[in-house]
């Protein structure tokens, strides 16, 4: 996903919004220099924007330089494996997401453990996904599009956006909750699937709320569920799996940051005391539900918060990827 001129703008009008925030306490000796924050996808991507955002007012909150810099390439692996490499003082951090620290450790052979090589510093957002399928689905709930699945196994498919994407390893899950079985079709991307989604050459999706939802409300596409356990702020009409009829049907690309392994724990302190400040700020909390993103809560944006978190999420995914067979490409 690209950022918008919309945006930009609002990006830019967040910015000067942010210049008057108060500064955090961060303690003599750091930081001596600016901090580079390393942004596994490439600029103007839903990961990117986001680290923005937040980067933007914790450099306003000290007055001193956070770099942005885009390390792409390997499904956000290079990126990674560039923030656990770097020197252990604070001065680099990385944001990642659900498929760079769990479903690549499950995927790909990496020159790093995602659970071992990194500190944790604090979860930032999550995005729940949506179960929607084409206008012309006969099902009207969760429950007949399960038991319309069951009546024509194998015949259904559904749109992904490659192999271990946030749709395929949704779909996966909903396959084995279900106990359905579903034709999975590759696609370059989000905006290509939904294309043929709306134009009926595909029967379903587990997508985005971003690329899905001006299609629900369009009328061009039905929607089931949200693979949450509560109801989206930006779209409460829509309920959760579980009282659809599919519980524990999660999934939620969440986003966070981390630091080199062996970075002192009073830095990692310093750097979580300026993300939920960030977190805290109105501005920054508009934006990102703008953005569709939920903000998880304070209680949650701890570094022993995220450390547990991560590891739930490789225990509860890698399972269902191995089980699948699910190989790099």
């Amino acid at each position: 996903m690209s950022i918008s001129r919309r945006q930009l703008l609002h990006l830019t009008a967040s910015a000067t919004a942010l210049a008057t925030v108060p500064r955090v306490a961060w303690g003599q000796g750091y930081p001596s220099r600016p901090i580079t924050m390393i942004v596994p996808y490439a600029a103007g991507g839903p990961t990117d924007v986001i680290g923005r955002i937040v980067a933007e007012h914790m450099r306003a909150s000290r007055g001193q330089p956070i770099i942005i810099e885009n390390v792409t390439g390997a499904n956000g692996s290079i990126g990674v494996g560039r923030v656990a490499r770097a020197a252990r003082d604070g001065h680099t951090f990385g944001i990642g997401d659900w498929g760079t620290h769990v479903v690549n450790g499950a995927i790909y052979s990496l020159p790093y453990d995602v659970l071992k090589d990194f500190e944790p510093v604090a979860l930032l957002v999550s995005n729940p996904y949506l179960v929607v399928a084409k206008k012309s689905m006969p099902a009207s709930d969760l429950k007949g599009l399960i038991a319309w699945l069951r009546a024509n196994p194998g015949n259904a498919s559904a749109g992904t956006a490659g192999v271990g994407s946030p749709p395929h390893l949704g779909a996966v899950l909903f396959e084995k909750l279900a106990g359905v079985r579903i034709q999975f079709v590759p696609y370059r991307g989000g905006g290509p699937y939904m294309q043929d989604l709306v134009g009926g050459q595909i029967d379903m999706i587990v997508d985005n709320p971003a690329n899905a939802l001006p299609h629900v409300r369009s009328g061009a596409i039905k929607v089931y569920a949200v693979t949450a356990m509560s109801r989206m702020a930006a779209a409460p009409d829509i309920p959760t799996v579980d009282e659809a009829g599919l519980p524990g049907c999660y999934l939620s690309n969440w986003k966070a940051l981390w630091v080199p392994r062996g970075t002192p724990k009073d830095i990692i302190a310093k750097l979580n005391a300026a993300v939920v400040t960030a977190l805290a700020d109105p501005v920054v909390r508009q934006r990102l539900f703008e953005l569709g993103q939920e903000i998880f809560p304070r209680g949650r944006q701890t570094p022993d918060a995220l450390a547990d978190f991560q590891k739930a999420e490789i225990d509860k995914w890698w399972p269902v990827i191995k089980a699948a067979n699910i190989k790099a490409e």
